[in-house]
């Protein structure tokens, strides 16, 4: 397959996947109000929605970080790369992601597998009495995982556009 339509594809998933979990925001505008209005108005508590709010939100950070990247949308300390060429900005691309972020991302996956499978094996509950129940803490925590891969995927993206660019000066 060649690099451009590799790239291209890469940024569409990433696409995809980013504006798909946005969607978690509104879902957890409206379960928040739920979650207040059921307490203050009837007196009534439900903890497992107290908790997928906590939940979504740290799903929408991580599974939207390649999107974020994508859409170079990402902190960057700034000072030189927004003055560089293009042919600069591919080769402090190249440099990032080849010895930054591939490495951070296969590190995450490293460090994290054993506590996502652990999660699993154990079939987790929340701790709380009226919590998530099993499967929902596994599949969050598993978001551990696929995380730093699509994030290790758009960083292929990266690569590919960089190299293109210093390929074709």
């Amino acid at each position: 397959m060649e690099s451009p339509r590799t790239a291209s594809r890469i940024d569409a998933f990433s696409k995809f996947a980013g504006n798909t979990v946005a969607w978690l925001t509104l879902a957890m505008v409206a379960v928040t109000f739920i979650v207040v209005l059921l307490r203050y108005a009837f007196g009534i508590g439900v903890v497992w929605m107290q908790e997928s709010v906590v939940w979504m939100h740290g799903a929408v950070f991580m599974l939207g970080a390649a999107c974020t990247l994508q859409r170079e949308e990402h902190v960057r300390v700034d000072i030189f790369y927004r003055n560089l060429t293009d042919v600069g900005k591919a080769r402090v691309d190249l440099v990032g992601v080849l010895l930054f972020l591939m490495p951070f991302c296969l590190f995450l996956v490293y460090a994290s597998y054993d506590y996502v499978a652990a999660s699993w094996a154990i079939r987790e509950v929340s701790r709380d009495s009226g919590g998530l129940p099993y499967p929902f803490l596994p599949l969050i925590k598993s978001v551990l995982l696929l995380m730093p891969v699509m994030v290790f995927l758009q960083g292929v993206s990266m690569l590919l556009v960089a190299i293109r660019c210093l390929h074709s000066r």
